[in-house]
C-alpha cells in the first residue's frame, strides 16, 4: 500500500531511520575492527550503506554522500512462496526497485525483524535487520556470494596473506625473534551439504543445519519436518476460504456457498433443508407443511366431520355438537336430555329409555350402553336387565360375569402334540411332518419333492419324518457327509475282471478293460505308444504315422460345452513348424471338432452335450510340416462319457 508523505509519516520515518543508522553503523565498526573491506553488502540499501561506510572508514564525507541523501531505503519484499515442483514449495526473496517519493512506513506500525521471525532460514552465516528488510553478512575469512545469502571462504595468495599478517602484527605488540605462521585452511564441514537434510552452513568450523522456509528443524538437529500453517494459524486465508496444508507451504480454497433453503453436509455438498422438520410451526394452525426443493409450502387442511360433529374454529379437528345445549333435541316433557358423542339421549326411568321415533320409553339395552363393563365376554340383554355368557373354550364362573378357560388338550384332540392356549388349543407336528388343513392331523413331509435346493448329490429317498440320500447301485459309495457320492476306483481296489493282457481304466461309476496292440510294421515302444519300423517309399513315409499313441479321457454328461478336452503338438516345437490336425475316425455323429490354436498346437473340442453316457474311440491325425517335409502322428483317444453323479 502506498501513502502520500505527511508530517506524521516524516516523524515516524525519522525515528526509524535513526534506529536503522545505529544498526548499520555498528556493522561498519565491526568490519573496521576485523579489518575487513568497508564495501556495503549487496541489497543493504543506500541509507544503511552510507551509515556503514561512515563508521567503517572513520569519516563523514565520502564520494558516496550524494547518493545517500535519500531518506528512504530500498524496499525488500517479505518472503513469498514460489513453486519448486508438483508437491513442494519454498520461500524466496525478490528485490523491489527503489521508487522515488515512496514511503514504506505507516504511522503506528513498526519494522518487522525478519532475522528473528525467520531465524536460521534467511542467511548462510549472520542476518542483520534493516528498516523494512534485512541483509546477510559473513564471518571473518568468508566472502558474501552474489546471491546475497551464501558465504564462501576467502582464498588469498601468498602476498595477500603476508600483507594481512603484517597488518595484524603492526597493530599489536609481539615479542622479538617470534614469527607467526598462518593457520592452514580448514576443510569445509558443509561439503556435500554435510549431514543436513536441507541447508548446511559452517559455524566455527562445524556444520550447522537449518531448514527451508515452511519447514522446522527436528530434535535430531539435521532432519526437517513440514510446518502445518493451517493448524498453527500461520496462514493468510481469509473468510470464505479453507486452508489446505502442503509440503513447505499452504493453499487457500474457496468454500462452497449454498443458496437459501440449502445447507452443507459433512462432505461439503449443498443439500436441501427440510423446513417442515427443522422449523418450529412453519405453517399456521389448520395448514399442512409440504417440503419443496429449497423451500416449503403450506396447504390448508381439509377435514370432514360426521353427523353430530362439526370442525373446530382452527379447522384442525372435529368436535361434538351438544344437541341438548343448542336445543335441537326432541326429548318430550318430563324427560332429561343427555348429550352423547355425536348424538344425545332422552332419559326415562331406570332400565328404560325414550324412543324418539315412537315417542315412548323403551327397554334400555344395558349390554350396549355399558359395553365391556358388565360381562367378561358376552352380554345378552333382557327386559329391564341383562345376562352374561361365555364364548367357546370358556365356561361361566360362579360370579355370573367372569369366564374361565377350558383345557381342551385333556381330551387329546391332536394326532401329535397339543398345547392349550387361552380360550382354545393348538396342534403341533413333530419334525418332518406338517399340519393338515383340519388343524388336527399331521402328515409326513416329502422333503425330496418340496426341496428348493439339492438335498442329495444323486438321489433323495423320502422316509417318514425325514429323508435319506442314495448313490447308484454300482460304482459309487456314500461320502461321510451322507449327501455326496464317491466314485469307487475298481482298478485300484481290484474289483474288476480285466485279463492279464488288458489294462484296467477307472471311470466314474465303473471301469473299462483296454487292450493296446500295434499294427503291422510297428513295434511297441511303451505301454501306450507304437513306433513305425520302416516305410517303403517317400509317399508312404509322409502319409503313414511315424508314431501311434493311445490316450484315455473321462467326462460326465453335465460338462459345459464347448470344452477343450485334448491338445496335440510337436515336442520340441520350432518357430518354422506348421501343423494340420484332423479327426479321421470315430466322429461320425459330429460331437467333436478339431481346432488349430497356433502354428504348432492343435486341439480337440467337445461341441455338444450328450444326453446319456457313451464311449468313443477317436483317431486324431496331426501332420507336421518341418523343413519342407510332412511327418504324420496319430493319437488314438478313448473318451468315456459317464452319468452325472456329484
Amino acid at each position: 500500500m502506498i501513502f502520500s508523505p505527511n508530517i506524521n509519516n516524516l516523524v515516524s520515518d525519522s525515528v526509524m531511520l535513526r534506529r536503522e543508522c545505529c544498526k548499520c553503523c555498528a556493522l561498519g565498526l565491526r568490519l573496521q575492527a576485523q579489518r575487513e573491506s568497508c564495501d556495503p553488502p549487496r541489497g543493504l540499501g543506500e541509507t544503511c550503506s552510507h551509515a556503514l561506510l561512515t563508521c567503517c572508514e572513520g569519516t563523514g564525507t565520502t564520494n558516496h554522500s550524494a547518493a545517500r541523501e535519500k531518506t528512504h531505503p530500498r524496499a525488500t519484499s517479505p518472503p513469498r512462496r514460489v513453486p519448486e515442483g508438483p508437491e513442494r514449495q519454498a520461500f524466496s526473496l525478490e528485490e523491489v526497485e527503489d521508487t522515488e517519493n515512496m514511503v514504506e512506513t505507516v504511522e503506528g506500525l513498526e519494522d518487522v525483524d525478519e532475522c528473528s521471525v525467520y531465524a536460521g532460514q534467511l542467511c548462510h552465516h549472520q542476518c542483520v535487520n534493516t528498516q523494512g528488510s534485512y541483509v546477510c553478512v559473513c564471518f571473518p575469512g568468508f566472502i558474501l556470494q552474489p546471491d546475497g545469502i551464501h558465504c564462501m571462504q576467502q582464498v588469498m595468495d601468498d602476498d595477500e596473506r603476508g600483507l594481512k599478517e603484517d597488518d595484524v602484527l603492526a597493530a599489536s605488540p609481539r615479542p622479538a625473534e617470534t614469527t607467526t605462521t598462518p593457520p592452514p585452511d580448514l576443510p569445509d564441514p558443509c561439503e556435500g551439504n554435510g549431514h543436513c537434510a536441507q541447508h548446511c552452513h559452517p559455524v566455527e568450523g562445524r556444520a550447522h543445519c537449518s531448514c527451508f522456509p515452511g519447514f522446522s528443524l527436528m530434535p535430531d538437529g539435521r532432519s526437517c519436518e513440514d510446518i502445518n500453517e493451517c493448524t498453527l494459524g500461520a496462514h493468510s486465508c481469509g473468510p470464505g476460504f479453507d486452508c489446505i496444508n502442503t509440503a513447505g507451504s499452504f493453499s487457500c480454497r474457496a468454500r462452497l456457498r449454498c443458496p437459501g433453503g440449502f445447507t452443507q453436509d459433512s462432505r461439503g455438498q449443498c443439500v436441501d433443508i427440510d423446513e417442515c422438520r427443522t422449523v418450529t410451526q412453519p405453517c399456521s394452525p389448520g395448514f399442512n407443511c409440504i417440503n419443496t426443493i429449497g423451500s416449503y409450502t403450506c396447504q390448508r387442511k381439509i377435514i370432514l366431520c360426521g353427523r353430530g360433529y362439526h370442525s373446530s374454529p382452527d379447522g384442525t379437528r372435529c368436535i361434538d355438537i351438544d344437541e341438548c345445549e343448542s336445543g335441537v333435541h326432541r326429548c318430550g316433557e318430563g324427560q332429561i336430555c343427555h348429550n352423547l358423542p355425536g348424538t344425545y339421549r332422552c332419559d326415562c326411568h331406570p332400565g328404560y329409555q325414550y324412543d324418539t321415533y315412537r315417542r315412548t320409553c323403551v327397554d334400555v339395552n344395558e349390554c350396549w350402553r355399558y359395553s365391556g363393563r358388565l360381562c367378561a365376554q358376552t352380554c345378552e340383554n333382557t327386559p329391564g336387565s341383562y345376562r352374561c355368557s361365555c364364548t367357546a373354550g370358556f365356561t361361566l364362573s360362579s360370579d355370573g360375569k367372569s369366564c374361565e378357560d377350558v383345557n381342551e388338550c385333556l381330551n387329546s384332540p391332536c394326532s401329535h402334540e397339543c398345547v392349550n392356549v387361552y380360550g382354545s388349543y393348538q396342534c403341533y407336528c413333530r419334525q418332518g411332518y406338517y399340519l393338515r388343513e383340519d388343524a388336527h392331523t399331521c402328515e409326513d413331509i416329502d422333503e425330496c419333492a418340496q426341496s428348493v435346493g439339492h438335498l442329495c448329490a444323486y438321489k433323495c429317498v423320502n422316509v417318514p419324518g425325514s429323508y435319506n440320500c442314495a448313490c447308484p447301485e454300482h460304482g459309487y459309495s456314500m461320502a461321510p457327509n451322507r449327501r455326496s457320492c464317491h466314485d469307487i476306483d475298481e482298478c485300484a481296489v481290484g474289483a474288476h475282471n480285466c485279463t492279464a493282457g488288458e489294462t484296467c481304466y477307472n471311470i466314474h461309476g465303473g471301469f473299462r478293460c483296454l487292450s493296446f496292440s500295434c499294427p503291422t510294421n510297428y513295434r511297441r515302444a511303451a505301454d501306450t505308444r507304437c513306433e513305425r519300423i520302416s516305410c517303403s517309399n517317400f509317399v508312404e513315409c509322409q502319409n503313414s504315422p511315424v508314431r501311434i499313441t493311445y490316450y484315455q479321457l473321462s467326462f460326465q454328461t453335465n460338462i459345459i460345452v464347448p470344452a477343450l478336452i485334448f491338445r496335440m503338438g510337436p515336442s520340441p516345437a520350432y518357430t518354422s513348424d506348421n501343423i494340420v490336425i484332423s479327426i479321421i475316425r470315430g466322429n461320425e455323429d459330429g460331437y467333436f471338432s478339431p481346432r488349430k490354436l497356433n502354428a504348432y498346437t492343435g486341439a480337440i473340442y467337445l461341441q455338444r452335450q450328450l444326453p446319456q453316457p457313451r464311449d468313443f474311440l477317436l483317431d486324431v491325425e496331426m501332420k507336421l510340416w518341418r523343413q519342407g517335409t510332412f511327418t504324420t502322428f496319430l493319437a488314438r483317444i478313448y473318451i468315456f462319457i459317464t452319468a452325472n453323479v456329484v
